[in-house]
């Protein structure tokens, strides 16, 4: 009886694991979006490329000018969970990124899945991407592949268990990986449609400007309302309407903004913003209206502190 009683208690604990295992496992992307992916176009992709700032945290701390396009990673972002080191993304082959396919850019980028089948930490805002466009994604791609190639991996992230287990991810996925848009806009507003895109989706804004929960998920109801600074040092402000907020911004200050680095109190932009404007000044103007109208209708919230 007894050893019935144990191959019982082992079989349940097998099919438990099994059927963890089965919910935290990484899930790329459907075989037919896959089959799908247009070609992408190298001109396109520099447009979204800026709308990222993928230079921001893959150029080499303190690059500047060219250098900036020089994507060997080694950034290094301290969080409450470990430290987090942007990888290479060159286009170097060996690496980097040169000997991926379009569907492993796909997977990273809008399901949070390696070429080897593994879950990215969410230090890579994928959360966000997952809200871009195949086209967009493509093209990223594509111009990605044509900038200069950087030897060299970056060094491994610094995490202690639990956080080190990457099984663990597809739990956090679970809660936080949701593609559908934030904040409702009213139909057929395309300005509107635009501005939530770049500011939702490849600006990943909210990654920044919105607070965390104590397993690091965006707190959606107190969505751009301030969050602290990722880095552990200050604080990221409230980009809202409301108290502490940019309430008494227009949109064409806004804009002006994101063009010049100049606040409406003929303040200048610093801090870890510095090269975020700078990928902005790269946009259109009709975009940079359209991230600046899509501020104004985002819910008013005080501070979030």
């Amino acid at each position: 009886m007894r050893g019935k009683i144990l191959t019982l208690a082992l079989a349940v604990v097998a099919a438990g694991a099994a059927g963890a295992w089965l919910v935290t496992a990484p899930r790329p992307l459907p075989p037919a979006v896959l089959a799908a992916l247009p070609e992408g176009d190298a001109a396109r992709g520099e447009a979204v490329f800026h709308a990222g700032g993928c230079a921001s945290c893959h150029a080499a701390p303190g690059a500047t000018g060219e250098d900036k396009l020089r994507l060997g990673g080694g950034l290094r972002l301290t969080t409450p969970f470990g430290t987090f080191v942007a990888p290479n993304i060159s286009p170097d082959a060996t690496d980097g990124i040169g000997g991926w396919t379009r569907a492993d850019f796909a997977n990273a980028m809008l399901a949070g899945v390696s070429p080897s089948g593994e879950h990215y930490y969410p230090a890579f805002p994928y959360t966000s991407y997952a809200r871009m466009t195949p086209g967009d994604v493509m093209d990223l791609f594509a111009y990605m592949l044509a900038l200069p190639a950087v030897a060299g991996r970056a060094p491994a992230h610094e995490l202690s268990f639990p956080f080190s287990v990457r099984q663990g991810v597809g739990v956090w996925k679970l809660a936080n990986l949701d593609p559908a848009p934030v904040v409702p806009v009213p139909a057929g507003n395309a300005e509107l449609d635009r501005g939530r895109y770049l500011v939702e989706g490849p600006g990943h804004c909210g990654e920044c400007h919105t607070p965390r929960d104590g397993l690091g998920g965006l707190d959606r109801s107190r969505w751009l309302a301030g969050a602290a600074a990722a880095t552990g040092a200050g604080r990221i402000p409230n980009i809202t309407g409301g108290e502490g907020g940019i309430g008494d911004w227009s949109a064409a200050d806004i804009a002006y903004y994101l063009e010049t680095g100049f606040t409406p109190e003929f303040d200048s932009v610093g801090g870890e913003m510095v090269p975020v404007q700078e990928n902005m000044a790269r946009l259109t103007p009709e975009d940079r209206m359209a991230i600046a109208a899509y501020l104004k209708a985002v819910p008013a919230l005080p501070d979030a502190r």
